[in-house]
């Protein structure tokens, strides 16, 4: 690729890049003297799980990888006992180094499903942070504001709100902005919720007389709900680990106007191949459901195979298209918001309590989309004029209308 289709092909689904400029000079010197570009994406060991979410910036990490940068996959195993800050009302509880190792091995397994094994460096931000001892860490805060600190949003709000902030949390920032500098990053991959901390990497390198780090900003992916973010704790994830059958079902749940957003992100389709199906689909060319069963397969086949993807497609359409389900099925209508699974079932009557609606769930009785729901606390995105088909049992079958 030419340095302007390398950019194009980099800038897909990005939120902002800071700065551009930048990063077509590092391409270019990159070009000229054969080194690779060294492109950091770091990451807690919070959870045990990946979910759809999380290979957002995953993807964008393969894609410098296949441009042949080196690629460093960066598990905060020390910033991990911090906890991240970003986006939190309220102070993370701090996990034990147990905890942190146990999720970092799970990581290492399930980022293999998109990145290049060979081509992957794995680091541990334990193996610099730990040798700094006392001392060192004063050094390092000594290169940072309090003032700089405190312009971050959520640090902020919190104040201005008179909610707690830990001592702790104020340094987390500081000890991700050092891995760039102790990685020598010449990019390094985030959310948006992480745009402060990037930038606090591009601030200390300079103080270390390193040239500063392009950041790369991706968008957070939205739940199956269409509302929150993708989170393992609301319940709207597709994790990646999932059985296909569950990862097909919870795709062809969402939203035709979502379906966009999924294919965008998570997909290595072309901006122009994904605008020629949505061209087909508004044309009336192409139905939208056959568009979101090619996306349930993509996303399958990347983590299982195509096999189990067209598995996925036939047990889906057995249950859907062979009259499973009634023909007729009474429509209700709901107000439209974010519904608690059990508080839901109550309000439109397949349920006659919280509790009885709580044993139903945990028994595997509920489906929403036709995908089995066990977790109690899943919360259910209700829109304005979409429809849900909400099974309890064999038989008992409900279309929901956000109203």
């Amino acid at each position: 690729m030419t340095i302007e289709e390398q950019l194009e092909h980099l800038r897909k689904g990005t939120v902002e890049i800071i700065r551009e400029n930048e990063l077509r000079a590092k391409l270019e010197k990159s070009a000229k003297t054969g080194r690779p570009l060294r492109i950091k994406l770091g990451v807690d060991p919070t959870a045990p799980d990946i979910h759809l979410g999380h290979t957002v910036v995953i993807r964008k990490l393969r894609a410098f990888q296949e441009l042949g940068h080196t690629v460093i996959f960066l598990i905060g195993d020390f910033t991990g006992l911090i906890g991240d800050p970003s986006g939190n009302s309220a102070t993370r509880p701090q996990l034990t180094r147990e905890e942190i190792s146990a999720n970092a091995e799970t990581y290492k397994q399930q980022i293999f499903k998109l990145l290049d094994h060979d081509k992957t460096e794995i680091r541990f931000n334990a193996d610099w942070m730990d040798k700094l001892g006392s001392v060192g860490f004063i050094r390092l805060a000594s290169h940072v504001t309090v003032k700089q600190i405190l312009e971050r949003d959520d640090f902020a709000k919190r104040l201005a709100d008179e909610r707690p902030i830990a001592l702790h949390e104020l340094l987390y920032p500081l000890t991700q902005a050092y891995d760039s500098v102790a990685l020598e990053a010449d990019v390094e991959l985030g959310g948006t919720d992480q745009k402060f901390n990037l930038l606090m990497g591009r601030n200390l390198q300079r103080e270390y007389e390193q040239e500063a780090q392009v950041c790369v900003i991706m968008p957070l992916l939205e739940g199956t709900d269409g509302v929150q973010k993708m989170s393992k704790g609301l319940g709207n994830y597709i994790g990646i680990n999932e059985p296909p059958q569950e990862i097909f079902g919870k795709v062809m749940s969402i939203s035709d106007d979502l379906m966009w957003r999924y294919y965008e992100l998570c997909t290595d389709l072309s901006v122009e191949q994904i605008e020629a199906r949505r061209d087909r689909a508004e044309a009336g060319d192409v139905n939208p459901r056959d568009l979101k069963v090619e996306l349930a397969k993509r996303i399958i086949t990347d983590f299982h195979s195509a096999a189990a993807a067209q598995a996925a497609e036939d047990e889906f359409n057995r249950i859907f298209r062979s009259k499973e389900i009634p023909e007729s099925i009474e429509t209700r209508e709901v107000k439209a918001k974010s519904w608690p699974l059990p508080h839901l079932l109550v309000e439109v009557g397949l349920a006659a309590s919280v509790a009885e609606a709580r044993r139903l769930i945990e028994q595997g009785g509920v489906r929403i989309g036709g995908v089995r729901q066990a977790d109690t606390g899943i919360v259910v995105g209700i829109k304005s004029g979409e429809e849900s088909l909400l099974q309890v049992g064999k038989r008992r079958f409900l279309r929901l209308v956000g109203e």
